[in-house]
């Protein structure tokens, strides 16, 4: 689970900090607005990846998926993406579990 969930953060770590030039550029939001939101995002997210060993990892990339889709209030095509990250983080600790189950019903079964 840990493995999948930390792909979907270091992914969304790349798109929420490319997302900051798009926001000053073509949606016309204000840098001081922008960087904060967008790079405290992509940094957030890579603190959440680094920290998936505990479960306040997980707490954190929660809150990243919040953050990244109320970007959406600022610029309306983070709705999209931000919806899109969380689908991804969602079915990141769905199958994460389920695979980890299966390997432990594996090993039961070997051993």
């Amino acid at each position: 689970m840990r493995s999948l969930a930390s792909i979907v953060l270091a992914f969304e770590s790349i798109v929420l900090a490319l997302a900051t030039p798009v926001m000053i550029s073509v949606a016309d939001v204000d840098a001081g607005t922008a960087l904060p939101l967008c790079l405290g995002l992509a940094v957030l997210a890579l603190v959440a990846a680094g920290l998936l060993r505990n479960r306040v990892g997980y707490g954190l990339g929660w809150v990243v998926q919040v953050g990244a889709v109320g970007l959406g209030f600022v610029v309306p095509v983070m709705f999209v993406l931000g919806l899109a990250f969380a689908g991804f983080w969602v079915m990141a600790i769905v199958l994460g579990r389920r695979i980890e189950e299966a390997k432990a019903a594996q090993a039961r079964a070997a051993g």
